[in-house]
C-alpha cells in the first residue's frame, strides 16, 4: 500500500486541490469540475488555473476522467495518498460514542457482544460492518455441574475458558439422586478441569473403553454422564464472521451495477476470501485501510476496507471493520473503527478479571 514515488513532485497548491477534490466527491458522488473545485478550493485561482493542475494529477494518475463528465474523480491510487498524507480525522461526535459505550459493556456475554458489533457498525455508518469470530486456542474447561430437574432431566452447566458458560438438558435412562450428581460433577471435573473442550468427549470415551472392567458404578456413570453432557456441543467454531447492513452498499451509485452486486454479495456468503483479507490485519496494529485492489480480491475493486483488531490480554482474537465504496468518509470510519475495536477489546478483557 506504498503511495507512489510521484508524490515528492506535487506542490503544496496542488496537494491542496487534490485533497479538495475528493472530499468534493466523497460529499457530493459526482464528478468535480474545474468552476466547481476553484469555488471549493478557497485559493485565488482561475479555473483555467485549476484545469492545469487537473491535467497534471490526472497525468499522475490521482485523478480521471469518467466517459460521460467533464469533471474528475479519484483513482485509488488519489485515495491512497489522501487517505496517508491529506485526511483530517475527525474526532466522534458525542452521540456517537455514547452508542458505543452503551452496546459494548462489560456485562455483556461474549457471543452477543461479537454478534452485535457487525450490526453496531454498519447502523453507525450506513456501510456493511463485519466481526471475526474470536481466533484463540480451542476453549478449556475451567468446572462442569449438573443440576438435577423434573424426573431424569439434568442440567449441565460448562464454564469454559474467558468465561463462557453453555447450560444444556440431557435426559438419562434413569433418575439421579443429587447426591450421584454431585460425586459424578466432582470426578469429571478432576478429571477434566483445564483439559481442552474439543477432545473431552473423546477422552472419555477412551477412558471408557479401556478401563471399563476395572471401573465401579460411580465412576461409570459419571463418564457416561459425562460423555452425553459433551455429545453435540455447540462450541464456536473459528474461521468465520458476522456480517450486517450488505444491503447498504445497494444505495451507492459506485456499486449500483447489479452484476457487481452479486459478486459482492456471493464473496460475503462463501466467505473464505473475505477472511483471507481480514487475516491481514489481524497480524498488524491499529487502523488498517485497504483501498480498491489493495484487497487483492478483484471482487473489492470499487470499495474499500476499514478495519482494525480486536484483543484479550494483547493477544489478538479477530477483526472487526467496515466495507463501503471508495468514496466512503474516511474521516468519520477511520475513528468509528478505531474506538469500537479498543471498547471491544476492554469489555472482552474486563470478562477476564
Amino acid at each position: 500500500m506504498a503511495v507512489p514515488s510521484q508524490k515528492a513532485e506535487l506542490n503544496e497548491r496542488t496537494r491542496h486541490v487534490l485533497k479538495v477534490l475528493v472530499e468534493a466527491y466523497i460529499t457530493d458522488g459526482q464528478p468535480v469540475g474545474s468552476r466547481n473545485l476553484a469555488k471549493r478550493s478557497g485559493l485565488d485561482l482561475s479555473p483555467a488555473t485549476i484545469r492545469n493542475i487537473m491535467s497534471d494529477l490526472e497525468e499522475m494518475g490521482y485523478i480521471r476522467s469518467p466517459h460521460t463528465s467533464a469533471g474528475r474523480v479519484p483513482t485509488s491510487q488519489g485515495y491512497r495518498l489522501f487517505v496517508d498524507t491529506l485526511l483530517q480525522v475527525r474526532p466522534l461526535d458525542s452521540e456517537a460514542v455514547s452508542v458505543l459505550q452503551g452496546r459494548l459493556t462489560r456485562g455483556r456475554d461474549t457471543g452477543n457482544l461479537i454478534q452485535s458489533v457487525s450490526s453496531l457498525l454498519s447502523g453507525i455508518t450506513s456501510l456493511t460492518g463485519v466481526v471475526t469470530i474470536p481466533r484463540q486456542a480451542n476453549p478449556a474447561i475451567r468446572q462442569l455441574e449438573f443440576l438435577r430437574l423434573s424426573g431424569n432431566q439434568v442440567l449441565v452447566i460448562l464454564v469454559l475458558s474467558r468465561n463462557e458458560v453453555q447450560n444444556r438438558i440431557i435426559q438419562l435412562d434413569r433418575e439421579m439422586s443429587v447426591s450421584e450428581l454431585q460425586q459424578a460433577t466432582n470426578f469429571l471435573n478432576d478429571f477434566l478441569i483445564g483439559k481442552d473442550v474439543h477432545l473431552a468427549r473423546q477422552m472419555l470415551l477412551g477412558e471408557m473403553r479401556q478401563h471399563r472392567e476395572d471401573m465401579n458404578r460411580l465412576m461409570l456413570s459419571a463418564i457416561e454422564l459425562g460423555e452425553m453432557a459433551f455429545a453435540g456441543l455447540d462450541v464456536q467454531q473459528e474461521d468465520d464472521y458476522v456480517i450486517a447492513g450488505e444491503t447498504n452498499l445497494m444505495g451507492y451509485e459506485d456499486l449500483s451495477d447489479l452484476a457487481k452486486l452479486r459478486e459482492l454479495f456471493s464473496a460475503f456468503t462463501h466467505k473464505r476470501e473475505v477472511l483471507a483479507l481480514l487475516d491481514k490485519t489481524l497480524q498488524a496494529e491499529g487502523v488498517q485501510i485497504f483501498i480498491g485492489r489493495e484487497s487483492g480480491l478483484r471482487v473489492f475493486d470499487d470499495c474499500s476496507v476499514v478495519a482494525a483488531p480486536y484483543s484479550v490480554d494483547d493477544e489478538h482474537l479477530g477483526v472487526l471493520g467496515v466495507i463501503g465504496p471508495k468514496r466512503m468518509p474516511y474521516e468519520r470510519i477511520i475513528p468509528v473503527v478505531d474506538l469500537t475495536s479498543r471498547l471491544l477489546s476492554f469489555a472482552l478483557n474486563s470478562r477476564e478479571r
